[in-house]
């Protein structure tokens, strides 16, 4: 097994993209491994990528994907977005987005166009990458997550509109940036899904081809969000009791809540532990999230459940403002919300930050908010 460490520099980057090709070609397996992360503990053998995910729970797992897995996927993309073309790779590639990237460009026959992330993506850096991909002839592509696409939105919008799909996921994006780069001719699409799955394979709503969704539906109309289709990995490597919890007849069970609409388009709630019960009811913060940063002077929003006596949860949120100089008053984002949401979806409290702790690719640590908050209560 070739291991791979992933600094963040084109050199590193570049050794990872000829070991995927010569896996995808049958060969050795490749494990892409970030600062300071451990190693995987065996080889699985030729033609596996060996990928690690902690997950919101903070316990790793290696999870282990075939080549006919990655291609799997990667084809579908193409197909989804009307063709092979190439590709910015704006990600740590170590993370299974970046993978995906490099993947993609290998199957389309060429190259990923590359940035050096180390010391963190820069959106200079990439608008001035984004203008030399964009002006060549044929398809282009790239990924970002949601605070990229902030950034990008806030320093240089026309970088991203040459791109003829702008893939965002690892986490959920806010309204408010949505409209802004679709306004601004950005074709983002939205996609959900995790390393199980070889990222993301539901666009906007709405699976891949040969992908499969089920939910198991509880009362509310919402379930827990069950995926089958030609990407799913082969399971955790050395764990077999959690991959035999995870895998099950050909579907992976996730850890999301979700919901279809009356034409079948999913619409993912969060993750099912991150439900807040609240007087008996249950409250899913991403519905609570999504009300507060359409509200005006909201940049972000994360919403945890915070201990109770009376009601046993909380609901908290933590708002970022748009501008920190001229902040929202908390009490007026309460009032704003109440005309929006339920009574049990109301935040008791909101709490006003300069930023969000983040995990991963840009996802909000919620758990990091909620103990800071607790804390903070004390």
């Amino acid at each position: 097994m070739r291991v791979i460490h992933c600094d963040g520099s084109p050199e590193a980057v570049w050794e990872l993209d000829a070991a995927l090709r010569a896996m995808l070609a049958g060969g050795e397996a490749v494990a892409p491994v970030g600062l300071g992360q451990a190693i995987p503990p065996r080889d699985p053998g030729p033609s596996q990528a060996v990928l690690g995910t902690s997950g919101s729970t903070g316990g790793h797992k290696w999870v282990q994907l075939s080549a006919a897995a990655l291609g799997a996927s990667a084809e579908a993309t193409h197909a989804r977005l009307g063709g092979p073309g190439r590709w910015l790779l704006a990600l740590p590639a170590e993370h299974v987005a970046g993978v995906q990237v490099l993947v993609r460009a290998a199957l389309a026959g060429n190259r990923a166009e590359l940035l050096d992330l180390r010391g963190g993506f820069d959106p200079a850096r990439f608008s001035a990458a984004a203008h030399r991909l964009t002006s060549a002839a044929g398809r282009c592509y790239t990924a970002l997550v949601p605070t990229q696409l902030v950034r990008l939105l806030d320093t240089d919008a026309g970088c991203l509109a040459g791109f003829d799909a702008v893939l965002l996921g690892g986490a959920v994006t806010p309204e408010r940036p949505l409209h802004r780069a679709r306004a601004a001719g950005v074709q983002v699409v939205t996609t959900y899904g995790m390393t199980e799955t070889a990222g993301g394979c539901v666009y906007d709503g709405w699976p891949l081809d040969g992908v499969k969704i089920r939910l198991d539906i509880a009362a509310g109309g919402s379930g827990n969000v069950e995926l089958a289709g030609p990407m799913l990995a082969t399971g955790y490597l050395d764990a077999p009791e959690q991959t035999a919890v995870a895998f099950r007849d050909g579907w992976f069970q996730t850890s999301d809540l979700g919901r279809c609409d009356g034409q079948g388009r999913l619409q993912v709630l969060g993750r099912a532990d991150d439900v807040i019960i609240t007087g008996g009811l249950n409250v899913a913060p991403a519905e609570v999230e999504a009300v507060l940063t359409g509200l005006p002077g909201v940049a972000a929003a994360c919403v945890v459940g915070l201990p109770d006596p009376d009601w046993g949860e909380r609901v908290t949120a933590v708002v970022i403002p748009t501008d920190p100089g001229r902040p929202p008053e908390p009490g007026a984002l309460r009032l704003a919300a109440c005309r929006l949401l339920t009574g049990a979806q109301v935040p008791k409290e909101i709490v006003l930050l300069d930023a969000l702790p983040l995990r991963g690719v840009g996802k909000p640590d919620r758990r990091a908010v909620r103990t800071m908050l607790v804390a903070r209560n004390r």
